[in-house]
């Protein structure tokens, strides 16, 4: 059979995927069970692969209003993400397009082609009023498909021309590609870039991030960014309350020494298909420690695994959560990293001539 009786897809098909199983979305209204016909062994059924599609975009920016978020606007120039971390909270939004949050997630990725000319589009807009926008806050602008694709870059350099702020959040390295870009905007004041980095443990980060480079190689991508001149800070994310905690000074003593300014953290968050996938990780890859990072959750959302509310979600609640807290913020000011990064210029915008634009004589 393709998967047991708990839903687990076998193992030799999902190896290097974080997921275990592929739900069904809270959407669908069929619950659909694969079934052995007795005509197909398990070892005759193909590995999951990576297949991608595409999407027209009629607008590229994501506009959002919530009070716990420090920007208004967003870039994701793909839907889905092969870094496969497990505990993504972007995995529900899969739901959205019939997917499943589990392997469709990480298998099944949709890319915007078309972003870049939408952006252009909306930034020539006479309304338009230049401020931040976040590239990567969903899934990863610089996961493995941008190598050939190439949309983030083709985003940067829309940015670019129209002298438009932005902050980018990624964990791939590939970002070290766009050095040129981000460089020359970050010593204008217009580009900072954050790195995450969850664990320095390079066996869990595998097993947690299963294709996402490893937190050596990101560290060395801090370093490389930082000496091109880009404003650099590690995001410490997920915190995952006992299992990942007891790491926050050693991954910013990390960080600092290769060249990061600043840092940010969040605490896991498990919304919606998110929570049974991350438990079912728990038990299968560390499951002395199960109890003790569901208790801690726990704690810190009134009783539940997970609490959504404006304010608190990042962050949690409660003796542990403010325990957290009062550790990073020591630790940041004793290595010299700030939690509040010099804000972006916005008044360097100006969207660039076309050809056949009347040009000003002044």
């Amino acid at each position: 059979m393709e998967t047991d009786e708990t839903g687990r897809i076998a193992q030799a098909r999902r190896r290097g995927r974080g997921a275990a199983s592929n739900p069904a979305t809270r959407f669908d209204p069929y619950l659909r069970a694969a079934e052995d016909d007795g005509w197909t062994p398990d070892d005759d059924l193909p590995p999951w692969r990576t297949e991608v599609s595409e999407e027209r975009s009629g607008r590229a920016m994501a506009r959002n209003t919530s009070p716990d978020i420090g920007f208004d606007r967003s870039l994701n120039p793909y839907r889905g993400c092969e870094h496969g971390c497990i505990y993504c909270f972007a995995r529900p939004t899969h739901a959205y397009l019939n997917l499943s949050p589990g392997l469709d997630f990480e298998t099944r990725l949709v890319a915007r082609p078309h972003a870049p000319a939408a952006l252009e589009r909306e930034l020539r807009a006479p309304s338009y009023r230049a401020a931040p926008v976040a590239l990567g806050t969903a899934t990863d602008p610089y996961q493995p498909i941008e190598r050939d694709r190439r949309i983030t870059r083709r985003l940067l350099e829309v940015l670019q021309a129209f002298r438009h702020p932005v902050t980018v959040a990624t964990r791939g390295t590939l970002v070290e590609r766009d050095a040129d870009i981000l460089g020359e905007m970050g010593q204008a004041g217009l580009a900072r870039v954050g790195i995450t980095i969850t664990t320095l443990d390079p066996d869990l980060a595998r097993r947690m991030e299963p294709r996402a480079p490893s937190p050596a190689r990101r560290l060395r991508s801090v370093a490389a960014l930082a000496q091109a001149g880009i404003p650099v800070r590690v995001m410490v994310a997920p915190i995952v309350p006992g299992l990942t905690d007891a790491e926050i000074e050693s991954i910013l003593t990390a960080a600092r020494d290769a060249g990061a300014e600043g840092a940010s953290w969040v605490m896991l968050r498990l919304p919606y298909e998110v929570s049974a996938l991350f438990q079912d990780w728990l038990a299968d890859h560390v499951p002395l420690k199960r109890d003790k990072v569901l208790a801690r959750l726990r704690e810190m959302h009134d009783g539940q695994l997970y609490a959504a509310d404006w304010g608190r979600r990042m962050r949690g609640q409660g003796p542990h959560a403010d325990l957290i807290g009062r550790r990073f913020a020591l630790a940041c000011a004793r290595l010299g990293l700030t939690e509040r990064m010099t804000p972006l210029r916005r008044d360097l915008f100006a969207p660039p001539p076309r050809p056949g634009d009347q040009l000003s004589l002044f």
